[in-house]
């Protein structure tokens, strides 16, 4: 047994992989591939080496093969384990996949499936199953918790707000939290990960938080009698430390994980989506919530009067350069 299968006697560490490759002494295959090489094998013996030959008599014969059946259906497991550099079982298949796109046996495509067991005995198919099965549990079930999330986020922002239409503009960075999150993990080599997508969950919270800071900073603006163009610029001015102290706080968060095998792919979504998506966040938000603001008021004419812009046909753009001017005279 030992001479053809061989038995672990250590763990040899490896430079490219996070396991140790195990150390199984045995013959090379030269002297275990045939029957004459196994019977040349030498046995110790009282009198000295002795030929395996001289003790054993081999005998042909045929044995059944066991059947394997999955849902009543016949099947055939084949099983591997990832390892390397590419340890996560969504690239490895994904790389399989294509090169099964290749594979034609009998003239036909080897059918695939991820979620589902085949429900066709006429047809060669196969099923992805194990830790991809897990994998795509998970991420089904972290997208339907995100979309909940989204939903508790907008409901909550309705009644605080009072409004339909504010809360999109509110959610509206969080998609771009993707901007950062992905190329964040095409940068750092990262895997995006189950733990990838519980960042950008959280990345949710944390920037309809900014967002609200921006939005009621607006209003409050407006109604002590700001225009709001100028609360719209003051917002940004204003609220900019709070929200990049956030951002701050987040990144130094994620910088304990981002080593961590488990959680890295967490740390490189907060920490890339949090820098890329605050940036946006203090453009796109006040330039979305001005575009809503003065459309709701005077339709599709820009800066009237009820929008606090001086004079009846007076424009956002001549409004910021009369304040400009006026700054500017002070100054002097």
């Amino acid at each position: 047994y030992l001479a053809l299968s061989g038995h672990s006697a250590g763990i040899a560490p490896s430079t490219d992989a996070r396991e140790g490759t195990p150390i199984i002494p045995r013959l090379p295959v030269e002297h275990r591939a045939s029957v004459e090489a196994l019977l040349a094998l030498p046995v110790a013996t009282a009198t000295g080496p002795q030929p395996l030959g001289r003790f054993v008599r081999v005998e042909e014969g045929v044995r059944e093969s066991s059947r394997v059946r999955k849902n009543l259906r016949p099947a055939i497991y084949v099983t591997g384990d990832v390892a390397g550099e590419i340890e996560s079982p969504v690239y490895a298949i994904l790389d399989m996949n294509r090169k099964l796109d290749a594979v034609r046996i009998a003239g036909a495509e080897i059918a695939r499936y991820n979620a589902v067991q085949p429900d066709r005995l006429d047809e060669l198919a196969m099923k992805w199953d194990g830790e991809w099965q897990v994998t795509i549990e998970v991420f089904r079930d972290l997208g339907l918790a995100f979309a909940g999330v989204l939903l508790l986020i907008y409901a909550l922002v309705v009644g605080w707000f009072q409004s339909f239409r504010v809360p999109l503009v509110i959610m509206a960075p969080i998609p771009l939290t993707l901007i950062g999150i992905l190329p964040g993990h095409a940068i750092s080599g990262a895997f995006f990960t189950a733990t990838s997508m519980i960042g950008m969950i959280a990345l949710a919270g944390i920037i309809v938080r900014n967002s609200i800071l921006l939005v009621d900073f607006i209003q409050l603006a407006q109604a002590r009698g700001r225009p709001l163009a100028d609360a719209v610029i003051e917002a940004g001015t204003v609220r900019f430390r709070p929200i990049a102290l956030t951002a701050a706080a987040v990144v130094v968060g994620g910088l304990v994980m981002v080593l961590d095998p488990i959680f890295q792919g967490l740390a490189v979504a907060l920490i890339s989506g949090a820098v890329v998506a605050t940036l946006l966040t203090m453009v796109v938000v006040p330039l979305l919530y001005w575009e809503l603001a003065r459309r709701d008021t005077n339709g599709n004419y820009i800066g009237r009067q009820k929008n606090g812009v001086g004079g009846s046909d007076e424009t956002a753009a001549d409004h910021l350069q009369r304040i400009e001017l006026t700054t500017g005279a002070a100054t002097a």
